[in-house]
């Protein structure tokens, strides 16, 4: 019989363990980017039926050709759609605005008023309208 010091034990399990954890944690990784890998597919698929249906505003060839290059960028993780952000880009455009327009833009840009056009038809036109009494324009 074999006396395994205790020590030497302990550290034996703690490498078990730690392995274990690297190859859960490697698993989990490879899960999560085949995940993204397969929505990147799907949105592909929606984009080049798109533009084999001409739905998309482009002619044939252009609209294939992105829908490529999208999903390419995508394989290499280049594309973000990071909800936040777009938020935040959405709301930048009114930083632009005169700072007595800046409330307005705000509002429209939060889907207050109507909205009309598309970016296929060459922008996007929000429109507010705020009444302002007689007293208030001076």
């Amino acid at each position: 019989m074999q006396i395994t010091h205790p020590v030497r034990a302990y550290r034996s399990w703690r490498l078990a363990l730690c392995t274990a954890g690297c190859l859960l944690s490697a698993a989990a990784v490879l899960a999560a980017d085949r995940g993204k890998l397969s929505d990147a597919q799907l949105t592909y698929q929606r984009d080049r039926t798109a533009c084999i249906n001409e739905q998309s505003g482009q002619d044939r060839a252009t609209c294939l050709r992105e829908a490529s290059a999208a999903l390419q960028e995508a394989k290499r993780g280049g594309l973000n759609d990071d909800k936040a952000r777009f938020e935040q880009n959405r709301l930048l455009r009114c930083d632009s605005q005169p700072l007595a327009d800046r409330a307005d833009c705000v509002r429209r840009m939060n889907g207050e008023g109507s909205t009309s056009g598309s970016v296929e038809g060459g922008g996007i036109l929000r429109e507010l309208v705020t009444p302002v009494s007689p007293l208030q324009r001076n």
